[in-house]
Parts: structure tokens; C-alpha cells; sequence
């Protein structure tokens, strides 16, 4: 492995258990000063070194993998991009290998200014043609609890662990999961309305009555499994979200109350231990987990991107839901895999390219800017018509990892993992991609001046100056 230094992730580690140096010395069998070169990075990882830490104090090894340097290194190119003085990329690269909390607070002072931008285009549309009404933005709640989310690698130990018990019990009766959950809400209750009819809602519960109806047939297990969360797991819900991050505003705490409502209804269906086992033994051929467990692609994708508990993870995948217009509805991620905030994504990643064929799972190996390479499965969805004439939900389902894992992928058959050429150059999105040469970009980056020649037509449609 190349050298890599981990002193700051050390020494936060070791602050973590409460431990002294000579205490973590012992505990990994290494000498003192050693340690202390380590953690002052005169000395940089080795394999037995990062094995030792495993074993002694069971942190995962991916813990100190590249990903949350390259998440952070994306982060703050985006958000220097158009600093007066460029940015070279090794600075970068040291702000977030030995300084990343320093790389944190810049990236959510680049997002405050994004939400201060915001309310002043607001505030002047308000004075400049009397729209009383034109309500000043806020900071969204969805986009706090995505951060809450990313920020546990989309993983809850204690809920995953609760929904698999429940998974367990229900296992040993002769009944489906629905009637099961079922008879489980009755001991709350709590009964279950079958209505059918045409309102825009999944589940919808009376607390007064306490009643659950509107349940869509493909949806009663989850929905079942959902509302038993909010009533047996409410207090390590309620735990979980005593953060700062989520204590300022109140819908940002209802939110991330239904997420994780949500994310141990799907560790319901698809319990940890025996989904894992058998994405492993199918080489995490989707289409057959979906036939396994007898749910959709959606929610078997959903579900991979969680797989991280401690010592015994899955492949580390990101999630992603779009559509058509290029809106990220869902991203989860269970590493650190940097999705552009400015929108505008980029029109080479083959989750745009599914929607031109229907039902079709689509593999793509793709290269972003700073040399790092995916394994990209995407596949579009249909969903959602009522009747003859009803719009119907159309989305592509895009589930990627780093190329390291992609050999362990049903998908990666056929396709070159060691040719860098064989790769798609993408990026975040036109604004905050450096590509100089790429036919699809749709607006100039803005980290360069234009280099605009009246006698020069280049095939691509902006030319960027040379730094000097």
C-alpha cells in the first residue's frame, strides 16, 4: 500500500476509548515512541500495524480507508472553486488528511453561504416586485437529515440489530410477515384498516383512533414494519436524534424520525445477517436478491447501502435515486462518495443513460477528476399508476462502489477493473468539473477564467485559461 499517515484519525481514536499512549501501546503490542511517531506522522500505516488495530480494538479497517479524505477533498474543491487565489489540489489533500476538521467547518461554511445567497435572491425578488407573500428560504430539513444519515455511514447498529430479533420471532410462525406485524400492532392497539382508494399516501395513522389504513398492497409489510418502529423503537429513535445538528429545527427531527422508521422497516424485511450472507453467495446479483426475499429492486439497493456493521460489513455502496430532470430524490451512502449539492449532475453517469432502457441493469466503471474509479449498476423503475391516464413515477436506481470491491460484483464480469482507460471520465456536475475536453459540458467550470478565441471553434463548447 502506498504511505499513508493516520495521526489525527489515531489520536481521535484513542481519545475516543479513553485510553493513554502507553495504554494503546500495550493494547497493540507496538513500543511507545513508536506509537507517538505514528500519531505525529514521522511514521506512516503499514498493513500489520492497521491488522493490529483491527484486532485489538475492533474498528473496522475501512474506518481508515481514503474514502473520507476523497469525500472531503471533492467537498472543498467545489467550495473553493471560485476562490480569488486557485486552490492547488496537494493543499488540498493535506487539509484533509491531517486537518479534516478543519475541512468540515469550511464545507459548512460553504453551505451557509449557499443559504445566504438564497435568501437574498428572495428577499430581492420580494423588493423588486412587491410578492408579499415570497416566504425567505431556510435551510432544508431533508438535506440535514441526509447529512445525519451520511455522518453514520447509513448504519444504526442498535435499530438493525432490534429488526432483525423482530425478524427472527416472526420466523418462527406459520404466517406471512404481513399478518404477523398485524397481530404484533393489536398488542398496541393499534388496528389496521384496509382502505383502498386513490389519496397520494402509503400509510396513514390515527393516533386518536388508532388506526392504520391506506396501505398499498406492494407496501404493507414495510409500512406495517415503519409504524411498529415508531411505537416499540421510540425511545432509540428518539436517542438517535438528540443531536445538535437536528435539534434546531423541528422538522428536521420529524424527518429523520420516519427515516429511521423506515430504515427498520427495510432491516425487517431484509434481516442483516441473512440478507448479507446471501448478497455475498450471489455476488450481489440484485435481480436474484429481489427474487430471495420477494421484494423490489429499490428496496434490495436501499438495503445493500446499509450493510456496515461492525465486523462483518458488506461492500461499502452508494445509493441513488433520480429522475428524468436530473433530480437526486434519494442518495445514501454507506462510505464517503461526494454528491454535487449544486446540482446539475453529469450526463455520462449511466444512471441517466437506464432510462433509455426500460427494466435493463446498466454496469458502468467510471473515473472521476481526481483519478479515483467506480463500479456504477443503475436500472429505471416504474411505479404508481392508478387507472387509465395517471401519470406514472419513473426513476433510475443508481447503486455504486469504489473499484476495489467491484471484483466481489456479479456485474464486474467481462469489464477490464485494471485499464484505467476502460473508465468513463464523469464528474459532480459541469460547474465544479475541471474536464477541459469533455463533449458534454453544458456550462463552464467555474474555477477558471474563459479563454474566449473569436477565431477558434473547439469541440467542446468552453475553453478554460492556463494557470499560470
Amino acid at each position: 500500500m502506498k504511505k499513508t499517515f493516520i495521526g489525527v484519525k489515531l489520536r481521535r481514536l484513542r481519545a475516543e476509548r479513553g485510553l493513554s499512549q502507553i495504554a494503546l501501546a500495550h493494547a497493540l503490542g507496538l513500543s511507545p515512541s513508536y506509537l507517538n511517531q505514528l500519531e505525529q506522522n514521522q511514521r506512516p500505516l503499514t498493513v500489520s500495524v492497521l491488522l493490529k488495530v483491527n484486532r485489538a480494538l475492533g474498528v473496522d479497517i475501512q474506518e481508515f480507508s481514503e474514502d473520507e479524505e476523497a469525500w472531503l477533498i471533492a467537498g472543498l474543491r467545489q467550495a473553493l472553486a471560485d476562490a480569488a487565489e486557485p486552490i492547488a489540489l496537494p493543499e488540498l489533500q493535506e487539509v484533509a488528511a491531517q486537518m479534516p476538521a478543519l475541512g468540515r467547518a469550511v464545507l459548512a461554511l460553504y453551505r451557509r453561504h449557499l443559504e445566504a445567497m438564497e435568501r437574498n435572491e428572495m428577499l430581492s425578488l420580494r423588493l423588486g416586485d412587491g410578492r408579499s407573500d415570497a416566504v425567505a428560504p431556510v435551510a432544508m430539513p431533508f438535506e440535514v437529515v441526509r447529512d445525519f444519515f451520511f455522518a453514520h455511514q447509513n448504519y444504526f447498529d442498535q435499530l438493525d440489530r432490534a429488526a432483525e430479533t423482530l425478524a427472527a420471532e416472526a420466523d418462527t410462525h406459520d404466517e406471512r410477515l404481513a399478518d404477523w406485524l398485524i397481530h404484533r400492532l393489536e398488542r398496541h392497539g393499534v388496528r389496521v384498516d384496509w382502505t383502498d382508494d386513490a389519496q397520494n399516501s402509503k400509510r396513514s395513522f390515527s393516533p386518536q383512533r388508532k388506526t392504520l389504513q391506506r396501505l398499498e398492497a406492494s407496501q404493507q409489510a414495510f409500512q406495517l414494519g415503519a409504524q411498529l418502529a415508531l411505537l416499540e423503537q421510540a425511545e432509540t429513535i428518539d436517542r438517535l436524534i438528540d443531536v445538535p445538528q437536528l435539534a434546531e429545527d423541528l422538522a428536521s427531527r420529524k424527518l429523520a424520525r420516519i427515516g429511521l422508521a423506515n430504515y427498520f422497516a427495510g432491516a425487517l424485511l431484509l434481516p442483516y445477517g441473512a440478507f448479507l450472507a446471501a448478497a455475498e453467495s450471489l455476488r450481489y446479483d440484485i435481480e436474484l436478491l429481489e427474487q430471495r426475499f420477494g421484494v423490489g429492486f429499490e428496496t434490495v439497493c436501499h438495503r445493500l447501502s446499509t450493510l456496515q456493521r461492525l465486523g462483518a460489513p458488506g461492500v461499502p455502496f452508494f445509493f441513488v435515486r433520480v429522475d428524468r430532470a436530473g433530480n437526486i430524490s434519494k442518495r445514501q451512502s454507506a462510505t464517503h462518495f461526494h454528491f454535487s449539492r449544486t446540482g446539475g449532475t453529469c450526463p455520462l453517469w449511466n444512471v441517466y443513460e437506464a432510462f433509455g432502457h426500460p427494466d435493463r441493469i446498466l454496469s458502468q466503471l467510471s473515473s472521476m477528476p481526481d483519478g479515483r474509479r467506480y463500479l456504477w449498476v443503475s436500472r429505471s423503475i416504474s411505479r404508481g399508476q392508478r387507472g387509465y391516464g395517471s401519470p406514472r413515477r419513473t426513476f433510475s436506481i443508481g447503486l455504486g462502489c469504489d473499484i476495489r470491491h467491484a471484483s466481489r460484483l456479479v456485474y464486474a464480469k467481462g469489464l477490464d477493473l485494471q485499464d484505467p482507460e476502460a473508465a468513463t471520465p464523469i464528474g459532480m456536475g459541469c460547474k465544479v468539473c475541471e474536464r477541459e475536453r469533455c463533449p458534454q459540458r453544458a456550462f463552464p467550470y467555474v474555477g477558471r477564467a474563459l479563454d474566449v478565441d473569436e477565431n477558434l471553434s473547439r469541440l467542446t463548447p468552453y475553453g478554460f485559461a492556463l494557470l499560470h
